[in-house]
């Protein structure tokens, strides 16, 4: 069995759902490789599709948020000839030897672009008996994820958004509401107090994990600083990402409560273990490890679009409580920290609404694909 599974750096949220996949593909015995898509076709076009990302998230968020409300309301784009079909087509030609060398079983696209190449070759007649799985690594549907009509299955993060899904025109025979695929780490969750005890925390403290994704997105030091003033018994844990500048201020401030300041870090797991509770953007990963660890959640800085979309799932379904101008993170920790029940009551939420097993269950679904695929030409040579 050879699956491939097709990325596209844009944060690293894609490519850490690509790494959790092909990790538990491997631990079934399936032989799985990982590719960035836009690296290997261009590097120059890599690192374009990498930066623009960041730039426009960060730098210009105003206009992020303007193209992609825009994109949410463009027609549904069929034409061969329209420039964003007629690019995938270019694109595609040059990821097609790679592909054929590989002759994989299966192809999995963890991002939208990648998926819209493999959408061009099929409507060219090309790898139509290959399986094709697009991932959604959002609690809401991407604008050209309806565009995509040829990819065989879409995995979404919930049953919740399956309404929006065919809202949108995505057949539901096509939808797979696992869940969206983090590392098998995540899957449960450890003693709060032994993971405290192993990060050398106070075992019976309130501890508040702080983070903000991969690249250290907003303030981060304000809102630890925010924390620090709170007049309650608490401790944190800061992870500030790549975010070098902010590590360096939160190493520098005079602290009046116990804290650890780290900047990129492999043992996110251990330390939701240790959390009562995350303050992090609503990135569709990071808030999916926490739902997997039963971990509530406060959001603040959504990037616009996907995350607004993100955060408006997460508050609806009472998993998470959002931090605004007219709700500042100070009222919001202190309904979580004073009020046990409702604490427990979004923990109940999160039982409901997670999906701890999401790649367990996918890769499941693709050796069974793949099985299937195998008795069919038995089948037929037989025949």
């Amino acid at each position: 069995m050879r699956v491939l599974l097709l990325s596209v750096t844009a944060g690293e949220g894609h490519n850490s759902t690509g790494k959790a996949i092909l990790n538990g593909l491997k631990s079934r015995g399936i032989e799985a490789e990982m590719l960035d898509t836009y690296q290997y076709i261009s590097p120059l076009l890599g690192g374009t599709v990498s930066k623009g990302y960041l730039v426009t998230s960060q730098v210009t968020p105003s206009a992020y948020r303007l193209v992609y409300n825009l994109a949410e309301h463009k027609e549904k784009n069929t034409s061969k000839y329209s420039l964003g079909n007629f690019m995938n087509s270019f694109l595609a030609n040059k990821l097609e030897d790679y592909i054929y060398s590989y002759a994989p079983q299966c192809i999995i696209c963890t991002h939208i672009f990648a998926a819209q190449i493999i959408n061009r070759m099929k409507l060219a007649g090309k790898l139509l008996d290959i399986p094709t799985i697009g991932i959604v690594t959002d609690f809401c549907i991407h604008p050209f994820w309806p565009d995509i009509d040829r990819v065989e299955y879409i995995v979404t993060a919930s049953e919740l958004i399956g309404h929006e899904a065919m809202r949108k025109g995505i057949e539901p025979e096509r939808l797979l509401p696992i869940g969206i695929p983090v590392q098998e780490k995540f899957s449960r969750r450890g003693d709060p107090k032994e993971a405290r005890a192993a990060l050398g925390l106070d075992q019976d403290r309130f501890t508040v994990l702080v983070m903000s994704g991969s690249m250290g997105y907003g303030d981060i030091t304000e809102v630890v600083r925010e924390v620090e003033q709170l007049d309650m018994n608490l401790q944190i844990i800061c992870v500030c990402g790549n975010n070098k500048k902010a590590k360096e201020q939160i190493d520098h401030m005079e602290h009046v409560k116990p804290i650890q300041n780290h900047g990129f870090v492999h043992n996110v797991d251990e330390m939701m273990d240790a959390a009562d509770c995350i303050i992090t953007k609503p990135g569709g990963i990071t808030t999916s490890e926490a739902l997997s660890k039963g971990l509530p959640i406060i959001m603040m800085n959504p990037i616009p679009g996907q995350e607004d979309r993100n955060a408006e799932f997460l508050v609806n379904n009472g998993v998470a409580m959002l931090v605004s101008k007219t709700a500042p993170l100070g009222d919001v920790i202190y309904q979580m920290f004073y009020f046990k029940e409702r604490l427990d009551n979004m923990r109940d939420n999160i039982r409901r609404v997670g999906k701890p097993h999401a790649t367990e269950d996918l890769c499941a679904f693709v050796e069974k694909q793949i099985r299937q695929r195998e008795e069919k030409q038995k089948t037929a040579e037989y025949v």
